[in-house]
């Protein structure tokens, strides 16, 4: 069956090219032009993949996106005109799962797409491993995907999972951020790994006694990261 995909951008020229675009790939194909729109086709229509826009009028994309996220971890690719730092970040640190600053190519952003995708297939056919993890104040349920710490339950967005499973497996080494990225997101962002540092800082603030000095997920200067199991 197709993959639905939402677009949501309000230049009508770009809106209308890679939507074409995203037909001719064999992608299912809806458009909103607005924040609340976007909003009101999104539950109408449950994509599979939300194309979106960071300024929108009446709503922006990062409302949108956060609203989105609190309903849904369906992948999110932010279209942002902006090439700040900031804007980049403020979108991860909502829960966009990646961002394409325009102009961008077809090619390129089909691509992402594709990615994406894949990923969100294989770790939706993948079954999890059993059992709980014990890091000490903080239990990870594999199963479950949740992760709870002194027993309660922490918000943890589904890639930070991912990523944390990932660490959970491959404990004492040492990745890369483009490693990280071909394992968890499952493709290159071509140079641009910003993305991976926002999420262990999320995963710090979750797992750490002391993100600021962390015992368990540790940057390996020069290098990556590497994840330690306390004791």
């Amino acid at each position: 069956m197709p993959k639905a995909i939402l677009l949501v951008d309000d230049e009508p020229t770009l809106r209308e090219t890679v939507a074409e675009a995203m037909v001719l790939e064999g992608y299912l194909v809806s458009t909103a032009s607005t924040g609340p729109e976007a909003l009101t086709r999104f539950r109408a229509s449950k994509p599979n993949l939300v194309l979106l826009d960071l300024m929108l009028p009446e709503m922006s994309g990062i409302e949108v996106c956060r609203v989105i996220r609190a309903e849904s971890s369906v992948p999110i690719i932010m279209l942002t005109a902006k090439d700040s730092e900031v804007d980049k970040v403020v979108g991860l640190e909502v829960g966009a799962d990646d961002y394409v600053t325009k102009p961008f190519s077809l090619r390129e952003l089909t691509a992402r797409v594709r990615a994406i995708l894949r990923r969100a297939d294989q770790v939706a056919s993948t079954d999890s491993p059993e059992g709980m993890v014990d890091l000490g104040r903080v239990q990870v349920d594999l199963a479950g995907h949740r992760l709870l710490r002194d027993g309660g339950v922490v918000p943890l967005r589904p890639r930070a999972f991912e990523l944390l499973s990932f660490f959970l497996r491959n404990p004492g080494q040492v990745f890369t951020r483009d490693r990280l990225l071909e394992h968890v997101w499952g493709y290159d962002y071509g140079g641009e790994t910003r993305t991976v540092d926002v999420h262990v800082h999320w995963l710090r603030q979750r797992i750490e006694e002391d993100p600021a000095r962390p015992a368990m997920l540790q940057t390996v200067r020069g290098i990556g990261y590497v994840f330690r199991r306390p004791g």
